[in-house]
């Protein structure tokens, strides 16, 4: 029997010595936290870029690879133009053949305005040669009456009187029809303008077609997948690589109601990753979530309201994170402290921060 209660005594002993060792390895630096000072587990995360192409075809090249750092506008990937470069030749002729319309359709106007200007000329003559028969046949009428002319002279006088009439009219219409068919040329012209616009417009925008078949890294960061190889067909935003914004990092975690609804914006934060504890990261509060995360059926009670968790982002300076670059990682664990009380000290674990 006391062999047996001494192996209970050291079970005990050694279960006591693994809660303690559980607790100083869980608990920050071994200690607890002050009033005033609250934490999180959280991971480490960063804003991700998916680099994708915006016009269906073929990965000609990809000159990056996982784990590169690349700088903002580095060429990443190029996509295969030819079938565009030759719908940029198509249209470039196109272009082309509407300029030539619109001096074609200029020197029908010029033309047609010509032949106006020739009906016109006619219309004045008809209009003298009314005139004289007119005059010609008032004075035959009044040399009738007293039969000093025959009656065939005043037919003769009225039907050309009659008939230069006619040449007036026919003259009219003619500058009728000129003025019409300037219209008509004049629209040509603007027709033939308008196919010149069109031929640009598509000349442009194949040129962007063709500049986006370049791929270029909208910022710095990190290549953290290759999607895609050369060779592969993708259909429009058909992704080709995922980059990392490393100077954008911050870490997520949750608080309870009592917790978060303490937080402002710019509230002062500590990092400390799981991988690295003996490095205190300084941090600041960018988001607190306005809605629940995890929320009960039901929050009627008090006690209810309490167990709402709501989102908490801390942000690391970029400043920091770009002379630290080499070392950033994303997705590692971690704990974040928060100090909701500006008034108390962070405590001595806490102080030394990285610079």
């Amino acid at each position: 029997m006391k062999k047996t209660g001494k192996n209970w005594l050291l079970g005990l002993l050694a279960f006591l010595l693994v809660a303690l060792g559980y607790y100083a390895w869980t608990s920050p630096f071994g200690q607890g936290l002050p009033p005033g000072i609250v934490s999180g587990n959280g991971r480490i995360e960063a804003v991700e870029i998916d680099i994708a192409t915006r016009t269906a075809g073929r990965i000609r090249d990809i000159f990056v690879n996982e784990g590169d750092f690349v700088e903002e506008g580095q060429v990443l990937a190029r996509m295969d133009t030819e079938q565009l470069e030759a719908q940029r030749r198509q249209a470039e002729a196109q272009l082309r053949r509407a300029r030539i319309g619109i001096d074609t359709a200029k020197s029908l106007v010029i033309q047609r305005e010509a032949e106006r200007n020739a009906a016109l000329a006619v219309a004045v003559q008809r209009e003298a040669q009314l005139n004289a028969a007119e005059r010609k046949l008032a004075r035959s009428e009044q040399l009738a009456k007293t039969s000093t002319v025959s009656q065939q002279v005043l037919d003769d006088d009225l039907s050309a009187a009659q008939g230069a009439r006619a040449a007036v009219n026919s003259a009219k219409a003619q500058i009728a029809a000129s003025e019409a068919a300037i219209g008509a040329a004049k629209a040509q012209v603007i027709d033939a303008e308008a196919a010149v616009d069109a031929a640009l417009a598509a000349i442009e925008s194949i040129t962007a077609d063709i500049d986006d078949s370049t791929l270029k890294s909208p910022r710095a960061g990190r290549v953290q997948y290759r999607i895609a190889q050369p060779g592969e067909v993708l259909s429009p935003g058909g992704r080709v690589l995922n980059l990392v914004d490393l100077t954008e990092v911050h870490m997520t975690f949750f608080l309870p109601t009592a917790q978060a609804g303490r937080i402002a914006i710019g509230t002062e934060a500590r990092i400390v990753l799981d991988a690295v504890p003996h490095y205190v990261i300084p941090a600041r509060i960018s988001f607190v979530a306005d809605v629940a995360q995890f929320t009960p059926k039901t929050v009627e009670t008090e006690e209810e309201r309490q167990k709402l968790m709501f989102r908490v982002k801390a942000q690391i300076s970029p400043e920091l994170l770009r002379k630290h670059i080499q070392q950033v990682k994303t997705g590692l664990p971690g704990r974040a402290y928060i100090k909701l009380d500006p008034q108390v000290e962070w405590p001595a674990q806490l102080q030394g921060v990285v610079s």
